[in-house]
């Protein structure tokens, strides 16, 4: 599917909205665990990538009006004819509309769970993600405190995907680590 948006174009918009900051790292994040994700299940990796590069696309405009946040983004996202199945899944990934499909499960889980990884990355000494493991994220996991912005229940719908909470968790973790530079972990 030959797509309106590059990713070199998707890239200049997000940074143009959002700025070089942690919410910039954290889109990086969401755009890598797609990427992986699509591999792992023979989906296209480009698109998949792009849906997570633009799903907070309007976040800066919209965090103090959760009720507006995606529907800003298709606004602006208008002019490049993306398919409605992306529009959709961004719309999903706060739960604005149901998931319905395996692009929809995926953005609705590694949103929260890039985050998530990125907090066990900073607990550990070294602030590094190459040092954690599967074990110690399924541990922080059943620490309800520990990075309870992230929510466990859209993480632990990636059954939804059939995944096991520990697969989904690592090939989550290997996208991000694709982008550690990009992430500085």
């Amino acid at each position: 599917m030959a797509l309106q948006l590059t990713r070199e174009q998707a890239h200049e918009l997000v940074v143009e909205k959002i700025g070089i900051n942690n919410l910039l790292k954290h889109i990086l994040a969401v755009e890598a665990g797609m990427r992986r994700l699509a591999e792992h299940f023979g989906e296209d990796v480009d698109y998949w990538g792009l849906t997570g590069l633009v799903h907070d696309l309007d976040y800066n405009e919209t965090k103090n009006d959760e009720k507006r946040h995606t529907y800003i983004t298709a606004e602006w996202l208008a002019q490049y004819n993306l398919p409605e199945e992306m529009l959709y899944a961004i719309h999903a990934h706060p739960g604005h509309v149901p998931c319905k499909s395996r692009l929809d499960w995926a953005l609705y889980t590694v949103d929260p769970t890039t985050g998530f990884i990125v907090a066990c990355a900073l607990m550990h000494p070294e602030k590094k993600l190459a040092v954690i493991d599967a074990d110690f994220m399924l541990r922080r996991f059943k620490e309800k405190r520990f990075a309870a912005g992230a929510s466990r229940e859209n993480m632990a719908a990636c059954s939804e995907l059939g995944l096991e909470l520990d697969q989904f968790l690592i090939l989550v973790y290997e996208g991000m680590m694709t982008v550690t530079d990009q992430l500085g972990l």
